[in-house]
């Protein structure tokens, strides 16, 4: 079961194909895309494309009355992290999402989407402000990865990004998150860790990027195709491996061909999620939060559990008791 039925109890019907979805628009089976399926680098295209809707495109046509607010009170306002108060379908929300630009221009504004410690801190300060008033939290991801500079690095990036984690795992709101686009490392999660994660059709989400991968292991960033396979970072995979709990379907062509199709499918998804969440007992939704990202990948205890025997003194390692044979 996976952890979307085990938090909202989701109704489900079928498609003509016999496989199951939770609502028309948003798979949950990753047989659902076997066929005409795109291979893991054009999926990373489709979800670079500069024209793929970016999140004040979806603020925009998915919820109402949005006030942006701006600055993390201790640095200045980053423009790669937006967020404020909105409304969705009467419903009060915080929104907080990362920015790309539309045009060379606008990236150099946005700073391609990658966010510096204090959009970081911008962001906790409305997380921080939905826990105040008990308001639910939508997330959207769409970043290459938290900007690498040395001015970053000096502002305490790494501190950032874990704080914004931690600070998630214990929001006592719903919390649901959106990867519209690139979903890259640290730079994503710390706006991902959430009740149930989303993801559009071709967005992808990953630890690094194939070319960084690539560099890594084959010495060579020409060979991110072949990393972006070995990766699983594609929709389908997010679902086989239980990163994603849905996808939400793309219009055909992707994304970056129908804005207002996409955000409608992105509303009716939210729309669905937040009322189904919003009936779970804060505890529960606590609880279910934690034991979702613990359940990632698996792993084996040796010897049925045993704890390991204790390592001996580096000291004891050089040199032998003179009592037993070959020592000093």
């Amino acid at each position: 079961m996976s952890m979307l039925d085990r938090i909202v109890g989701s109704r489900r019907g079928t498609e003509g194909n016999g496989h199951l979805v939770v609502e028309a628009g948003l798979i949950t089976d990753a047989t659902q895309l076997a066929s005409g399926r795109p291979t893991p680098w054009q999926t990373v295209q489709t979800a670079r494309n500069i024209a793929r809707p970016h999140a004040l495109d979806i603020i925009g046509r998915v919820f109402e009355q949005f006030q942006e607010l701006h600055g993390d009170r201790s640095f200045r306002d980053d423009p790669a992290i937006i967020g404020g108060i909105a409304q969705l379908e009467g419903r009060p929300v915080i929104v907080v999402g990362q920015q790309k630009g539309s045009s060379t221009e606008e990236n150099i504004v946005r700073n391609f989407g990658m966010p510096y410690p204090e959009g970081y801190r911008k962001a906790m300060r409305l997380y921080r402000l939905a826990q105040k008033f008990h308001l639910p939290l939508v997330t959207l991801v769409d970043t290459p990865g938290a900007y690498p500079g040395p001015e970053a690095e000096e502002r305490g990036q790494a501190e950032a990004i874990a704080s914004s984690i931690q600070l998630m795992t214990r929001l006592a709101v719903p919390v649901v998150v959106v990867v519209l686009g690139e979903g890259g490392s640290g730079g994503a999660l710390a706006l991902g860790v959430g009740d149930v994660v989303l993801a559009l059709e071709n967005a992808t989400y990953s630890v690094i990027s194939p070319e960084g991968c690539a560099a890594i292991l084959w010495r060579s960033a020409s060979e991110a195709e072949r990393a972006a396979v070995a990766m699983k970072l594609a929709g389908p995979d997010l679902l086989e491996t239980g990163v994603a709990d849905a996808l939400i379907r793309e219009p055909a062509g992707g994304a970056h061909t129908d804005h207002d199709a996409t955000a409608a499918a992105i509303k009716s998804a939210l729309v669905a999620q937040l009322d189904r969440l919003s009936r779970v007992p804060v505890a529960d939704l606590l609880s279910l939060r934690y034991e979702r990202f613990r359940s990632f990948g698996m792993f084996v205890e040796p010897d049925g559990g045993a704890a390991p025997a204790p390592a001996q003194p580096w000291w004891r390692r050089i040199l032998k008791n003179p009592l037993e044979k070959g020592g000093l």
